[in-house]
């Protein structure tokens, strides 16, 4: 009972950090080998080759 209202009170440790502090994604190996996939095999996701937007650049100027 005191736990849970020291819980309430103070928050709970959080779950994402192992011991040296670091961030530990706890997901399954499925969902990581989907991810590398998709960046992989898909190169609209591909940051690497990534070249910004494509469009065609109009003149604002006019001469006179």
């Amino acid at each position: 009972m005191l736990s849970k209202v020291l819980g309430f009170i103070f928050g709970k440790s959080p779950d994402i950090f192992d011991e040296k502090g670091n961030v530990v994604h706890k997901l399954p190996p499925e969902r990581w080998k989907a991810w590398r996939d998709r960046f992989e095999k898909n190169p609209e996701f591909d940051w690497r080759r990534h070249q910004g937007t494509k469009r065609e650049i109009k003149k604002q100027f006019k001469k006179n």
